[in-house]
């Protein structure tokens, strides 16, 4: 394989593999908040912000992998 297949297999990799974890996470954050929400609707709004500040932070994750995974196909790091 050359370099430049490597490199490519290396970017897939990265962004791949930094997708599965915020995926999840995602789907834990919101399946959880609505059974919250579900159980306590007095708590909706406090249970909301914290469902949309998890999302941020966990979607965050997503982004570096990208921004990696850029760098590496594009030989900058």
């Amino acid at each position: 394989m050359t370099d430049d297949g490597l490199r490519l297999l290396a970017m897939a990799l990265a962004i791949g593999i930094g997708a599965v974890g915020p995926g999840a996470g995602i789907g834990m954050i919101f399946g959880s908040a609505i059974e919250a929400m579900g159980r306590n609707p007095e708590a909706e709004g406090l249970v909301r912000t914290y469902m949309f500040l998890g999302f941020a932070l966990t979607e965050a994750l997503f982004i570096f992998g990208l921004v990696f995974g850029l760098l590496i196909g594009f030989k900058i790091i």
